[in-house]
C-alpha cells in the first residue's frame, strides 16, 4: 500500500514538472520574434549597423540568449519578398549554420555556402546581385575551426572534383608558409592557413568584382572576415 502511494506521489511529481514545460514552453513561443526586415527597415541601416547586429547575434548565441524564431510566421511574412540585409560566405561544415550562430531569422540574411568558402565567378555573381540588386550591405566570409577542406588542402587530397575544389585554398597555404611540416597533424598550421584563406577569399570579393569594389568604394558595402570556433560557437572577427 505504501509503495503505491509513493508511486502515486512520483506520478504526480512528473506529471506537475511536464505541465511546467508546457507552460515555459507556451511562454517562450508567445514571445517568438514574427516580424521580418522590411525594405523600410533595411534602409534605414547603414553597412556598420549591419555588421554590429550580425555581431550581437553572435554574442546571443554564444551565452545562451539566442532569439525564439516564429520560422513559420516569418516564412509566410517572407513569401512574397524578401530583404536580406547581409551576405554570409560560410564552409560547407554542418556544424557551422549561419542563420543560427549569427542568431537571424528568416529573410534576414542571404547564405553561400562551400567547401572552404572560397570564391568563384558562381559565387560571385550571386554576391552581386545580392548587394547591387538586392540590397545587401555586408558581405561576411566566415571560415572555421578544424576545417576538413584546408586540411585537405595542406595534404594535397585527391578525390575526383575535391580536387579542384582544394586547389583554391591553395594561396592561403603558401601564404602560411614557413610553420613546419605541412601536414594536418601541425594544429598551427591547419589555423594559420585557415585565418590567411578567410582574409584571401575577402581580398578576392572586390578584386575580382568591379561591381562589389565600387559599392565598398561608395560605402554601401563591408566585406569583412571571420572565424568560428566550433566548441564555443563564438567568432573572431578579421576585421582589424
Amino acid at each position: 500500500m505504501r509503495k503505491g502511494r509513493i508511486a502515486s506521489v512520483v506520478g504526480l511529481g512528473s506529471l506537475g514538472g511536464l505541465l511546467l514545460v508546457g507552460l515555459a514552453g507556451c511562454q517562450s513561443s508567445g514571445s517568438a520574434r514574427s516580424e521580418t526586415l522590411t525594405a523600410e527597415t533595411r534602409a534605414s541601416m547603414t553597412p556598420a549597423e549591419v555588421l554590429a547586429d550580425l555581431k550581437a547575434g553572435n554574442e546571443r548565441f554564444v551565452s545562451g540568449k539566442s532569439t525564439r524564431q516564429a520560422w513559420l510566421t516569418q516564412a509566410e511574412a517572407t513569401a512574397g519578398g524578401q530583404f536580406p540585409k547581409a551576405i554570409v560566405l560560410s564552409c560547407l561544415d554542418s556544424r557551422v549554420p549561419p542563420e543560427i550562430v549569427f542568431d537571424q531569422g528568416i529573410g534576414d540574411i542571404f547564405v553561400g555556402r562551400v567547401a572552404g568558402n572560397f570564391v568563384n565567378t558562381d559565387l560571385l555573381g550571386s554576391f552581386e546581385f545580392g548587394t547591387a540588386v538586392a540590397g545587401a550591405k555586408v558581405i561576411v566570409v566566415l571560415g572555421h575551426s578544424s576545417c576538413g577542406a584546408v586540411k585537405g588542402a595542406i595534404d594535397r587530397a585527391e578525390l575526383g572534383n575535391l580536387t579542384s575544389t582544394l586547389t583554391n585554398i591553395e594561396p592561403a597555404v603558401a601564404a602560411a608558409g614557413g610553420m613546419g611540416e605541412r601536414s594536418s597533424r601541425n594544429l598551427a598550421l591547419v589555423e594559420r592557413v585557415t585565418i590567411e584563406n578567410v582574409r584571401h577569399t575577402v581580398n578576392e570579393v572586390t578584386a575580382r568584382s568591379a561591381v562589389l569594389a565600387g559599392l565598398v568604394e561608395d560605402g554601401k558595402l563591408i566585406v569583412v572576415g571571420g572565424v568560428y570556433d566550433l566548441a564555443t560557437g563564438e567568432i573572431t572577427w578579421l576585421d582589424g
